[in-house]
C-alpha cells in the first residue's frame, strides 16, 4: 500500500514512471541491464538523453534560441554559476528576495561576483512576493533574479516581474512545469530536479543560446555553461538514471495533458486545502497573504506547538508522511506537486477536519 507523501523534496513522483523503472530495472530497452549500468556514450542511453530534452522543449514551447541542459550540483551550484558566467567585470545583478532560497543565491553571487536587492518582502516576514511597482530595478543589470516559488515560507509568483530589457533568471525548482507560461521570456531557468521533475541528482537548466555566448569564458571547464552546451551536458558522466526518471515523469505530464491539465488538477488541489484551513474557524492559520499563496507548498499553524505535535503524530499513523513545516518556520505543510493526486488531498482535507472537530 503506497503512502502519501507530502515531503518538499525529494517528493512523490507518479506512479506509472516508477513502474516502468521498476519493470525495466534489470532489463532496460532489451539490453540485458540496467540503464544504471549502461554507458552515457551508448546509443541507447542517448535516446533517453535526448527524448528528456525534446519533452521539455515541448512542453514548454521552447523556441530555437532555448536550449536545455542536465547539470549536477544542484539549484545550491547554479546560485554560483550564474553570476560567475554572466556578472561582468564591474557589473551587478539585482535579486529579489522572497525566502530562504533567494537569500542563499544573492549570498552566493555577492562571494563570486557583485549583486544588489532590488526588491525584499522580508519585512513583511516573507509572507508575500514584491510586487511590480516595489521593485528598484537596474536598467543596467546584468541580469535580474527570482525566485518562482517559495516552499519554506509557501509563497509564489503568480505574475512574474516585467525588467525590461534586462535579462530575467529564475529558480523555479519547486514549481517547474506546474502551469503553462511563457519559458521564452527568462534568459536561464534552473531547477533541481527532487521536487516537480524528478529525483534528486540532476538539476534542469534552460537557457537562452545567444546568452551563454556572451558568458564569461575565463572559468574552470565545468562551470561553464558554454562547455555544457556545446556537449549536449555530455562533457562528463552526468546522473544517466535521474535523467531516465525525469524522462519518465516528463511522458507521464505529456500523457496527463501537458500544463494546462496540470494547472486544472493543482489549482484543485490547493483551492480544497486552502479551503479546508480557512473554513476552520481559526483552528488552523495560513500566514501567507492570499495572492501571494503557493499552489505547490501549503504551510499552516494549529492553535500551539502542542497540537501541532500530536496533529504530525496522527498524520503519520494515517500514512501521511512529510508533513511537518521546515525546521527554521515550524508549523505543518504540504508539498503538493503535480505527482500528487486529489485523492492524496482529499484524505488530507478530511483528516484535517477530523482532527479540528475532535481537538478543537
Amino acid at each position: 500500500m503506497r503512502s502519501w507523501n507530502f515531503y518538499a523534496g525529494p517528493a512523490t513522483l507518479p506512479l506509472s514512471a516508477l513502474e516502468r523503472a521498476r519493470d525495466e530495472m534489470i532489463d532496460w530497452a532489451g539490453t540485458g541491464m540496467s540503464v544504471m549500468e549502461t554507458s552515457h556514450r551508448s546509443k541507447e542511453y542517448d535516446a533517453v538523453h535526448h527524448e528528456a530534452m525534446d519533452l521539455f522543449r515541448e512542453l514548454l514551447g521552447l523556441d530555437d534560441d532555448h536550449i536545455v541542459l542536465f547539470l549536477q550540483g544542484g539549484a545550491s551550484l547554479q546560485f554560483a554559476m550564474v553570476p560567475m558566467n554572466f556578472i561582468p567585470k564591474g557589473g551587478s545583478a539585482d535579486y529579489v528576495i522572497t525566502g530562504s532560497w533567494a537569500e542563499k543565491a544573492f549570498k552566493e553571487a555577492n562571494i563570486v561576483a557583485k549583486a544588489r536587492i532590488a526588491g525584499t518582502s522580508e519585512g513583511n516576514g516573507f509572507t508575500r512576493v514584491p510586487a511590480q511597482h516595489e521593485l528598484d530595478l537596474d536598467p543596467g543589470a546584468a541580469y535580474v533574479h527570482i525566485t518562482s516559488n517559495n516552499t519554506i515560507k509557501g509563497t509564489q509568483y503568480h505574475e512574474f516581474p516585467t525588467p525590461g530589457a534586462v535579462p530575467m533568471v529564475a529558480d523555479m525548482s519547486s514549481d517547474l512545469l506546474w502551469r503553462p507560461f511563457d519559458a521564452n521570456r527568462f534568459a536561464l531557468i534552473y531547477a533541481g530536479a527532487q521536487k516537480n521533475l524528478g529525483p534528486s541528482g540532476v538539476t534542469a537548466v534552460i537557457v537562452k543560446r545567444s546568452w551563454v555566448e556572451t558568458a564569461n569564458s575565463g572559468l574552470p571547464t565545468m562551470l561553464r555553461y558554454g562547455i555544457h552546451l556545446k556537449e549536449e551536458s555530455l562533457y562528463n558522466t552526468p546522473p544517466t538514471f535521474s535523467i531516465y526518471i525525469v524522462r519518465n515523469v516528463l511522458q507521464w505530464v505529456k500523457a496527463e495533458g501537458g500544463l494546462a491539465a496540470m494547472e486544472r488538477r493543482n489549482r484543485a488541489k490547493a483551492e480544497l486545502l486552502y479551503g479546508t484551513i480557512d473554513g476552520s474557524s481559526g483552528f488552523y492559520r495560513c500566514p501567507v497573504e492570499p495572492a501571494s499563496r503557493s499552489v505547490m507548498n501549503v504551510v499552516w499553524r494549529l492553535p500551539s506547538e502542542e497540537l501541532e505535535g500530536k496533529f504530525l503524530g496522527e498524520a503519520k499513523t494515517n500514512r501521511m508522511f512529510g508533513l511537518k513545516g521546515h525546521r527554521s518556520v515550524g508549523g505543518c505543510r504540504a508539498s503538493i506537486y503535480n505527482a500528487m493526486g486529489i485523492d492524496g488531498v482529499e484524505a488530507l482535507a478530511s483528516f484535517m477536519k477530523d482532527f479540528a472537530q475532535r481537538n478543537g
